[in-house]
């Protein structure tokens, strides 16, 4: 199995659940997060005064998924996430030794 962790810009948010789902996976987290890459934040103007935003708003979604799946849920988010412009986030992969679900004990794929 599989975590696949993706930081994507907060408007592409539905489009990737959406995708993701599609391919039946059955859950996803999604935590509110502020970074930046080479998109190095930005300068904005308010009220007269430039101000410099170092750190932008995004979006990390984590799904676990099992190994024959990865390859279809990244390509999936690749497509749903994609403006192509600079920005547009990145896709982590690790590994996940051990899923269980709490309410019924269930372990490994069935846990997910």
């Amino acid at each position: 199995m599989k975590k696949i962790e993706a930081v994507i810009k907060p408007f592409k948010l539905d489009e990737v659940r959406e995708a993701v789902t599609a391919l039946g996976c059955s859950g996803l987290t999604v935590t509110e997060v502020k970074g930046f890459g080479r998109q190095k934040g930005h300068t904005e103007l308010y009220r007269g005064a430039e101000y410099v935003v170092d750190f932008l708003p995004k979006v990390k979604v984590e799904v676990v998924v099992t190994d024959d799946m990865l390859d279809r849920v990244i390509d999936a988010i690749m497509a749903a996430a994609r403006t192509g412009k600079i920005g547009d986030g990145k896709i982590f992969v690790l590994p996940v030794e051990q899923v269980v679900r709490i309410r019924t004990g269930e372990t490994g794929a069935e846990a997910i």
